[in-house]
């Protein structure tokens, strides 16, 4: 379970001890007995209280992810998890971990830390998902160097958000606060989830066939890949404020807000694609873009054809093009531009696809076909503009 927590040392300073974390303390608060540094722990920079007050703060928004199979609370060492075996008659668990990378950087200068944790989530679910896998729970970790309690509060309630779009349940996690490594501001985060999907129901390259079309499911925006040219050409060479309002990006909010719109969780959609449709397999569009993802779920003797006129990026994506000179190809190759997942379905089921989507309101389209080649994606056209 989440808790508070600061590596360990020997006795000369050095990390040599294994398998043990002093100043723990889990969301029940029952533990914290570690080694001191100096004359107290305190003095060392590693809070305990602050860590036992942020664990209360944050137990009514975990109970709120918890599905049925959940056994026990909060506090434990472990999260426990009843899997009901009846329902697959081959389960397998699929598991996925992942972070948010340096997005991160961008939330700590807003000071807005509650929809980081839905990037989090989107991130590691939208993966399990891609086998056909149904999430079941995720545990998570924040790393910082100083225990805010009200701002691991926000970090959690936007994971626990996260949750619960996706269907899965937080069943723990942990807090660590590391001074000296992290300024008393900073922080990073990463999660794990586990998922199940029958062994006969597994998506793949495999199920892909000659004819299948591609489906595209629209991005909310830049969701959590390539922050960190996102940053180098916005914040760095083009010398633009987070709190400044673009026009050019459509939208009356300031840079800052636009860059921390949450990555979308596309679970629960491709989920109910599956069961409604003849869906063969995904692509979750991450770092790499659709070429470098989509390929993944190829076999070795098919093609996908992206048909680039069948969609104009959101203005964000000029924009960094436009301030950063970077040409189509690096920008295709770094950033999701609007596709947030592909969908490989057979070209009987396409229009009742798009349908099902809409109706979960995803913004969706043909984005292209699968022919005859050698496991590449080839990308043809160019965007609509205007």
């Amino acid at each position: 379970m989440t808790q508070v927590t600061e590596r360990a040392g020997t006795t000369d300073g050095t990390n040599g001890e294994t398998g043990q974390r002093a100043g723990t303390v889990p969301w029940s608060g029952t533990a914290g007995r570690g080694r001191k540094r100096g004359s107290s722990y305190a003095e060392a920079g590693v809070n305990i209280e602050a860590g036992e007050q942020a664990v209360e703060l944050m137990k009514s928004k975990v109970h709120k992810t918890f599905r049925p199979e959940v056994v026990g609370g909060i506090g434990g060492f472990a999260g426990l998890f009843a899997l009901d075996t009846t329902k697959y008659a081959k389960p397998l668990l699929a598991s996925s971990t992942d972070g948010v990378g340096t997005k991160l950087l961008i939330a700590q200068q807003m000071g807005i830390h509650d929809t980081v944790g839905v990037d989090l989530v989107a991130m590691v679910v939208d993966d399990l998902v891609v086998c056909g896998a149904e999430p079941l729970f995720l545990q998570d970790y924040v790393a910082c160097g100083e225990v805010v309690p009200e701002r691991i509060v926000e970090i959690v309630a936007g994971i626990a958000d996260g949750c619960r779009y996706a269907g899965c349940s937080l069943v723990g996690g942990e807090v660590a606060e590391h001074p000296g490594m992290l300024r008393p501001d900073e922080y990073d985060i990463s999660g794990t989830g586990i998922g199940v999907v029958d062994a006969d129901k597994v998506l793949g390259g495999d199920r892909v066939q000659l004819g299948d079309t591609l489906i595209a499911l629209g991005s909310s925006g830049l969701h959590s890949n390539g922050f960190s040219l996102v940053r180098h050409v916005l914040l760095g060479a083009g010398r633009m404020k987070l709190d400044t309002v673009v026009d050019d990006l459509g939208v009356q909010r300031s840079l800052g807000e636009e860059l921390l719109v949450p990555t979308r969780i596309y679970a629960q959609d491709c989920l109910s694609l599956i069961q409604e449709c003849d869906v063969h397999a995904f692509a979750h569009i991450t770092g790499g873009g659709i070429p470098g993802n989509l390929v993944r779920s190829l076999p070795e003797d098919l093609d996908a054809i992206v048909d680039r006129s069948s969609w104009r990026p959101q203005p964000i994506f000029d924009l960094i093009a436009t301030k950063g000179r970077i040409d189509a190809e690096e920008m295709e190759r770094t950033f999701n531009q609007g596709v947030g997942m592909v969908a490989i379905v057979g070209p009987a089921d396409v229009d009742r696809a798009i349908s099902l989507l809409a109706a979960h309101d995803v913004n969706a389209w043909v984005l292209g076909e699968v022919v005859e080649g050698d496991g590449r994606v080839q990308m043809l056209g160019e965007h609509t503009r205007g």
